[in-house]
């Protein structure tokens, strides 16, 4: 598998924010979104024992795998390694590609009005939805039933728009509470 990166942190965003997390970040996209911060270029080429073999050095029981688009790569067998070591397998997708059936937790966050109709979802089901929120664009949980939903303001680098786009994510929970406020918490602390 092509392997960006694994590193051990805390959730930054979501539900489970805040718990001790092994991050696994599959290289490779099938979309172009405009705000992405990921570096989908450098890999390495690790082996499913590889992977879990690394994982399980660290302390956490939670693995989260991300990318880019995790869809692309992620095998019920690499889940299956992970699971023999004791670990909860979280992934965060966009939601256009089908995910393996043994997945614990799914997190999707849809593009579709970021990009247009390759963003279109086709999982229908998930444990929570998280909506990149630009004040420019409508929220929409895109048809996914999910146990929570959570729009999160969007990261354009410019404090000065951040903060706007902050304030206008408030108000829209306060008149919309099926949706929760998910921050990007990693990056107010300063950590991975």
């Amino acid at each position: 598998m092509k392997v960006n990166e694994i590193f051990h942190s805390l959730q930054g965003e979501g539900y489970n924010t805040g718990k001790s997390a092994v991050f696994v970040r599959l290289a490779g996209c099938n979309l172009q979104c405009p705000f992405c911060d990921t570096d989908h270029t450098a890999f390495e080429e690790m082996a499913e024992e590889q992977i879990a073999d690394t994982v399980a050095q660290y302390p956490a029981s939670l693995v989260v795998i991300t990318g880019g688009e995790p869809a692309l790569q992620l095998t019920s067998s690499l889940i299956d390694r992970l699971h023999a070591k004791r670990n909860t397998v979280a992934v965060e997708t966009n939601g256009t590609l089908p995910l393996p059936q043994n997945v614990d937790w799914i997190t999707v966050s849809p593009k579709q009005d970021f990009v247009g109709e390759e963003g279109k979802c086709v999982i229908t089901r998930a444990n929570e939805v998280k909506v990149i929120f630009d004040g420019e664009h409508p929220v929409s949980d895109c048809g996914i039933t999910a146990e929570h939903y959570f729009v999160q303001p969007c990261d354009t680098g410019n404090t000065r728009k951040n903060r706007k786009i902050s304030n206008l994510c408030v108000e829209f929970v306060k008149q919309n509470p099926k949706w929760r406020l998910s921050l990007q918490t990693h990056k107010l602390l300063g950590i991975r």
